[in-house]
């Protein structure tokens, strides 16, 4: 996506290098100074996925361990503990 400021640029956050993203420290510390709490907002987007995939898919998709998805799954009450059994059938 282009920018107001560098409309030329592929990246939503465009850093101080050409051609490069907003370091994601960076970027962190301007979401945390605007009060949104990004460690927050990150489980309950999970918890959000897990609701409309199992947990091993969104575990590699997102590139976490499933044990952590699982964890999530759990405390979102999903119904995808028998997929691959509900699958099969």
């Amino acid at each position: 996506m282009a920018t107001a400021t560098n409309r030329e640029s592929r990246w939503l956050f465009p850093g101080r290098r050409a051609g490069q993203p907003l370091r994601s420290d960076t970027l962190s510390a301007l979401v945390h100074g605007l009060g949104v709490p990004a460690t927050a907002s990150r489980a309950a987007a999970i918890r959000q996925h897990v609701l409309d995939l199992p947990a091993p898919i969104v575990a590699t998709a997102l590139g976490y361990h499933q044990v952590t998805t699982a964890r999530f799954a759990a405390e979102s009450g999903t119904t995808w503990a028998n997929y691959v059994t509900r699958r099969g059938k």
